[in-house]
């Protein structure tokens, strides 16, 4: 039960943050904030968790969701204040964020190490991500990011009226995340596990993306409320 509220807390202190960021940076600071998330939801993403349920009883989850899901708060907050092309420029600096700090990284791990070092181990353990997992990140960051910009767009032209923010919000969130589930889990898991277990995986991802998706609607509410003062 303790990940569970532990769970709750960890994303109310993500969905507090991205507000802050937001408040005291502006444009700015939805650029820097989709810069690092990159890099942490690829670092949380080697922890593995049980989530109790009331239902099933727990399920074995990886972490970096809840982080991952402020990225496209973030596009989505830029789409809807300050245009597509906007929007598109941070999809692109969270791709080079994340590209380059798989190359540095990368070159970091191929040092050789002194004898008494104590941190090889434990970096390798984070960054040293199997190329199918790489692949799969960065395939689906690019896929399903795009995608968001471009429904977000589209439904902004059906649905104008402020009050349908929402709708434009969850609509283009959910499709997105549903592609990027889907990238990601067929280029890193389909070949290392047989098909019912990566449905499962691929289920459970998507369905806690989802849950952060419509918890985070009250917040991109609250913040397209701010009165930015841009440079």
């Amino acid at each position: 039960m303790f990940n569970l509220v532990w769970g709750i807390l960890f994303m109310l202190v993500h969905f507090g943050l991205f507000l802050l960021c937001y408040r005291l940076f502006g444009k700015k600071g939805l650029y820097s904030w989709i810069g690092f998330a990159t890099v942490l939801a690829n670092i949380q993403v080697t922890k593995t968790i049980e989530m109790p349920l009331l239902v099933t009883g727990g399920i074995v989850m990886t972490l970096g969701n809840t982080i991952y899901t402020s990225i496209y708060m973030s596009t989505d907050l830029l789409n809807e204040k300050y245009g597509t092309q906007a929007a598109r420029q941070a999809v692109w600096f969270g791709f080079f964020s994340m590209l380059a700090s798989l190359v540095i990284m990368q070159m970091t791990l191929a040092f050789v190490p002194q004898e008494g070092d104590l941190a090889q181990e434990s970096l390798q353990t984070i960054f040293g991500l199997l190329p199918q997992i790489a692949a799969g990140s960065l395939c689906a960051y690019f896929v399903s990011q795009f995608l968001d910009v471009r429904v977000f767009a589209y439904l902004k032209r059906k649905f104008p009226v402020r009050n349908q923010f929402w709708i434009r919000i969850n609509g283009s969130t959910l499709l997105s995340q549903l592609v990027d589930s889907l990238v990601f889990c067929t280029i890193a898991f389909a070949t290392e596990y047989p098909f019912d277990i990566w449905l499962q995986i691929f289920i459970t991802t998507y369905l806690f993306k989802m849950i952060i998706s419509i918890a985070s609607t009250p917040v991109l509410y609250w913040a397209r409320s701010f009165k930015i003062k841009e440079d």
